[in-house]
């Protein structure tokens, strides 16, 4: 299949792409197919379509992006060569143009925050994503609200913000099949997150090649770090300071422990 070829396919299997997982590794078995003879056209065709497909589409290909991040890693962690689909760098580098289009300023992209924080969080904890990048992201996702919006010198704010206003509920305004399209899909992608949420990165055994974007998940001396390891570090890294709470209930444990010793004959 010659680069055109292909471009046209993917275009069209992304086009028809939906929540569920037979849709998604149709697509991503493509990707991974044809990635060394027309990689980056591909790249360009996911984000041509962020920028151009509809809300629903635009979340579909980020959880796309998803699926496709982790099959290139596994595929990585089980050959012997450097050799594979890069996808995974792609989505590093363009990390901010992607969420910027899934996700766009204003009211438009309000059904997309919630979901593609998640996926963020996922590629965060589990380190499929340098966790610096994703921080830079979320913390921009998260300043949006924060930022005034800027009032011309001889218009009042209600006379600027009203077209925007206008066009915003234009663009944003779907169908009753397309809302109905989408609580379906939501469900479906909620069900996948829910599943593979207490999924924790396997271990890497020793090997002459190591996948660099597998290196955190290796301690700094070269042995083996087991899954239940980086789980203590995920909750770590979430788990509030020790404060006065904590003491006041570890208090009422201790009472707790010593009432049940004294009832004890």
């Amino acid at each position: 299949m010659d680069p055109f070829e292909a471009r046209m396919t993917f275009l069209s299997h992304l086009r028809r792409l939906n929540a569920s997982q037979q849709s998604i590794q149709k697509v991503v078995a493509f990707a991974v197919r044809h990635f060394a003879g027309c990689g980056e056209d591909l790249w360009d065709c996911i984000v041509e379509e962020c920028q151009k497909g509809s809300i629903n589409s635009r979340i579909n290909i980020l959880y796309f992006l998803d699926s496709l991040c982790e099959t290139c890693l596994l595929l990585k962690s089980h050959s012997s060569t450097a050799n594979g689909p890069q996808y995974v760098d792609l989505v590093s580098r363009d990390l901010q143009k992607v969420v910027e289009s899934v996700v766009p300023e204003g009211r438009a992209g309000l059904p997309n925050l919630t979901s593609t924080k998640q996926i963020l969080e996922n590629w965060r904890s589990k380190r499929i994503i340098d966790p610096q990048k994703v921080d830079d992201v979320m913390n921009a996702l998260n300043s949006r609200s924060n930022v005034p919006e800027p009032i011309s010198n001889g218009t009042s704010s209600h006379e600027q913000q009203q077209p925007q206003r206008s066009s915003s509920k234009r663009s944003s305004q779907l169908s009753r099949n397309e809302i109905q399209k989408r609580i379906e899909e939501d469900r479906e992608r909620h069900k996948r997150l829910r599943e593979r949420r207490w999924v924790q990165p396997t271990s890497l055994k020793a090997a002459s090649f190591i996948n660099p974007q597998l290196l955190s998940l290796l301690p700094a001396d070269g042995e083996d770090e087991l899954p239940v390891d980086i789980e203590f570090d995920n909750d770590w890294e979430t788990t509030s300071d020790w404060n006065e709470d904590d003491e006041e209930a570890a208090g009422e444990e201790v009472l707790l422990m010593l009432a049940a010793n004294d009832s004890v004959p």
